[in-house]
């Protein structure tokens, strides 16, 4: 209920741009072209982690995105979600091998025959504490605007918030990469039951709204890796996130 009425005061009375600070908007014009600035491209952190997946991001985790972001994230701007999730769409595409815009053309066409293949997207999983005090999964509510866009586009899409956290981690922004790996490693988990909502025939993509030195996304493809391998089907070959840190950008 809070959630909904907070969306509705964002949307009847906005306040300013999430990414400028310009008024009576939730996201100007031109914020909203930088969280989609030119085509997604593939991002490989420096010492990137084991088990690390092919990343595609939208745009570089700085300025007006990173401002939007951590508005959505931890100021609770909800409408955002809509906004990002045509951003991570679009890096989805491009991880499938698809038009990023979702228009057809040479992208598209190569990646045609497997557009009938279900795509399945799942979420890395806030900590409970987080969604307590957020009161929302950030990375789960952009995954399911992301999904929307898709199917709009004529992608088959949905997703499948199977990850949970197994045990309690330090909050990731006091620490440096390899503490973060620390930090993360074994810390995922599946939900009960979670093997039957992976697909049998389809793909599998990690995604995330933001990823700084992968560990998040290289913790939830080993979980979900492990997962299919135990269930006989294929192993998630890609990964996609909104932004990520502008010096992995291959």
């Amino acid at each position: 209920m809070r959630d909904w009425w907070r969306a509705l005061a964002e949307l009847v009375l906005p306040g300013e741009c999430a990414g400028c600070g310009a008024p009576r908007t939730v996201l100007c014009d031109g914020c909203r072209r930088a969280v989609r600035r030119g085509p997604p491209r593939p991002v490989r952190p420096r010492d990137a982690p084991a088990g690390l997946p092919p990343v595609w991001a939208a745009a570089p985790y700085a300025d007006a995105v990173r401002s939007v972001l951590l508005a959505h994230k931890e100021r609770g701007a909800l409408p955002l979600a809509a906004p990002l999730g045509e951003a991570l769409a679009g890096a989805v595409r491009a991880a499938l091998g698809e038009d990023p815009a979702g228009e057809g053309g040479p992208a598209a066409a190569r990646g045609a025959g497997a557009r009938d293949r279900p795509v399945v997207l799942v979420p890395v999983p806030s900590a409970r504490r987080a969604v307590r005090e957020r009161g929302h999964d950030p990375a789960r509510r952009i995954a399911v605007a992301a999904a929307g866009a898709l199917r709009r586009s004529g992608t088959p899409a949905r997703t499948a918030a199977v990850l949970l956290q197994r045990r309690a981690v330090a909050d990731q922004t006091e620490l440096d990469a390899v503490g973060r790996l620390a930090n993360l490693d074994g810390a995922l988990g599946l939900r009960p039951g979670a093997r039957a909502l992976l697909p049998a025939d389809g793909r599998l993509l990690v995604v995330d709204d933001v990823t700084t030195t992968g560990a998040s996304v290289a913790e939830a493809a080993r979980v979900l890796r492990e997962a299919a391998e135990t269930k006989g089907t294929g192993v998630p070959f890609a990964a996609a996130v909104v932004a990520a840190s502008p010096g992995f950008f291959v």
